[in-house]
């Protein structure tokens, strides 16, 4: 790959706000192959990031890219980018910040005495597998690392790449936990094209789950998220479970869309553009707060949960039937199982 327009130092004059005062930047490249995408490689000073203090299964993620070109109109990690002075609407989508040194810094601290070979989760924030990965090619290392130290992962992602890597997972999966996730919330590729315009297919991620049990793994699905309105009627949710069943999905979660600040104005704005019809409907029923009204969140589980059952997900519960990674909760979307 060729890449252009290169610029080295850690103290450009002219770059982006924020960006020539980051620690560890190296340069900021762009090539034709990424139109209108701008990669931002820094020398990280840690791979392991604490999440202490929660209900989750794990305390302890690895994000080796900040923003994302899956470009989702509703990301709940838009805000993030505001610590780099950047937006979090085109900013988000289009200036990725790369770990280029993750794999060496992680395997510094897993071999510190004081690991204890927690799990650990990717994906909890921006893709992991997003299309930069093909270029950087962190995650093999990322995951041998941790497999190799004992550590048992998880991978939560929307990337087709991740069959690249479906060999290496399952050897890993012979040493430590591996759990795999794939994030797929919609049946109709048209509505992605608008949501998730950078993400892959419908069709490519169905293929995907069926690679990753054609693989002898487990793949657990997030339905996440519903969107009001949009595809949360019973018949797009029957259909889209059905395909997920037929597919080789060993669990789904479905969560409900959460507006964080940040994020709801760029999903808002998109709305009032795509769908201006829905926008008095959204305001209310996200008037107090990140998380839809109780009443509309009472409503869904009535609906989601015979078609649940309908197509073996149900029992056991979705949670329990592969591991799946998830969100820390200053930034998750709501939960309804």
């Amino acid at each position: 790959m060729r890449w252009a327009g290169q610029q080295v130092d850690a103290e450009t004059p002219g770059t982006l706000p924020g960006l020539g005062s980051i620690a560890g930047l190296v340069r900021s490249v762009t090539t034709p192959e990424f139109r209108g995408v701008t990669f931002h490689e820094v020398l990280a000073r840690s791979a392991l990031n604490s999440v202490p203090g929660t209900s989750l299964p794990f305390n302890w993620t690895i994000n080796p890219y900040r923003g994302c070109t899956h470009a989702c109109r509703y990301c709940f990690a838009r805000p993030t980018h505001a610590y780099l002075e950047l937006d979090q609407g085109a900013d988000f989508d289009q200036q990725i910040v790369v770990k280029t040194n993750v794999v060496d810094v992680l395997r510094r601290e897993l071999a510190r005495p004081s690991w204890r070979g927690e799990q650990v989760a990717l994906g909890t924030n921006t893709d992991p597998y997003q299309r930069a990965e093909g270029r950087y090619r962190l995650m093999p290392g990322i995951i041998e690392a941790l497999a190799g130290s004992g550590t048992p992962l998880s991978v939560l992602t929307k990337g087709t790449l991740l069959r690249r890597d479906l060999d290496l997972l399952s050897t890993a999966a012979t040493e430590v936990s591996v759990g795999i996730g794939i994030s797929l919330a919609l049946a109709d590729e048209d509505l992605r094209k608008l949501v998730d315009p950078g993400a892959p297919s419908v069709r490519g991620r169905l293929d995907l789950i069926r690679a990753v049990r054609n693989a002898g793994l487990p793949c657990g699905v997030m339905v996440a998220p519903v969107l009001p309105w949009l595809t949360d009627s019973a018949e797009h949710l029957d259909d889209l479970l059905g395909q997920l069943a037929e597919a080789g999905a060993t669990g789904v979660t479905p969560l409900v869309l959460h507006l964080r600040p940040g994020t709801k104005e760029w999903f808002m704005t998109w709305l009032a553009r795509t769908r201006p019809d829905l926008v008095p409907r959204y305001t209310s029923l996200y008037a107090h707060g990140p998380n839809a009204a109780p009443s509309y969140l009472s409503a869904f589980t009535t609906k989601i949960h015979p078609l649940l059952h309908k197509h073996g997900f149900a029992h056991p519960s979705p949670r329990r039937s592969a591991p799946l990674p998830h969100k820390p909760p200053d930034i998750t979307q709501q939960t309804l199982f």
